[in-house]
């Protein structure tokens, strides 16, 4: 039987128009509230007929936020909603507005076909950090695990690597010790974080111990950047907060907070 999707707009006076959408045609989906018109299609039953006929067509399932219309603009905005490899992980501000993500256990993203699932992270924000949407074309492409940003503040990345691109003796249960020390490490793995080679750009190094994993955690500038390392099962976590010189200067102690949080849980 074939399936119609139901497409709403806007006239200029203000009614409802609808009318059936093939299948194969691209679906546009424009929902608004209508003023008068009580037996169309108001904006909030669209958005459930539309997430419905969305999800049977595509398979993907989609979260539709509040439909924002107002008389005389005849548009709307529809949030996308959880997507695979974005759920969110952030946690409620605590009592200095600071937030910890961690990273979902149904998140998906595995680097590779045949690797153990990754082990999940975290690390804290200021209440106005959000994650950003990660891009294949980034530097360090797939491996790319997250981003997050603040407008203010700065932003921050997360790359998961597989040890075998850099040792074939790590085992499934590799550490940041037998991958090297300090610096070797961050001679080595540093062009993945800034993308040129890291001679002379390391102001500073240090060696920290949590739950019985060690991290190397560095500050290189130019650029600047806040780096942690660390391994965990069969990946190299490395953790990056940079700045502008401005936010830098500004946030520098927020920032540096930042990248002392970051754990592998």
């Amino acid at each position: 039987m074939e399936t119609s999707l139901l497409r709403c707009s806007v006239s200029f006076s203000g009614q409802i128009l609808r009318r059936k959408l093939h299948p194969h045609h691209k679906v546009e989906a424009v929902i608004a509230r209508s003023e008068s018109n009580s037996g169309g299609c108001e904006g909030e039953s669209c958005a459930r007929v539309l997430s419905r006929r969305l999800a049977m067509a595509s398979g993907l399932s989609l979260v539709l936020s509040t439909v924002l219309g107002y008389p005389g603009e005849g548009f709307a905005v529809v949030k996308q909603g959880l997507l695979a490899g974005r759920i969110p992980g952030l946690s409620e501000p605590d009592e200095e507005g600071w937030r910890t993500y961690r990273r979902p256990d149904e998140k998906s993203g595995g680097h590779g076909v045949g690797w153990s699932p990754i082990i999940p992270y975290a690390f804290s924000v200021p209440q106005d950090w959000e994650e950003v949407p990660v891009s294949i074309a980034d530097l360090g492409g797939t491996e790319i695990d997250l981003r997050f940003a603040s407008p203010k503040e700065g932003r921050l990345f997360v790359i998961v690597a597989p040890v075998l691109r850099f040792a074939d003796n790590l085992g499934d249960d590799a550490t940041i010790e037998k991958i090297g020390p300090p610096e070797k490490v961050i001679s080595a793995f540093g062009p993945e974080v800034i993308g040129e080679n890291v001679e002379g750009k390391v102001l500073s190094s240090s060696v920290a111990e949590h739950s019985g994993r060690t991290y190397y955690q560095f500050e290189l500038e130019p650029p600047h950047v806040l780096i942690t390392a660390t391994a965990a099962g069969n990946r190299l976590y490395l953790f990056s907060v940079t700045g502008s010189g401005l936010q830098w200067k500004r946030h520098y102690k927020d920032l540096k907070k930042i990248a002392d949080s970051f754990r592998v849980v």
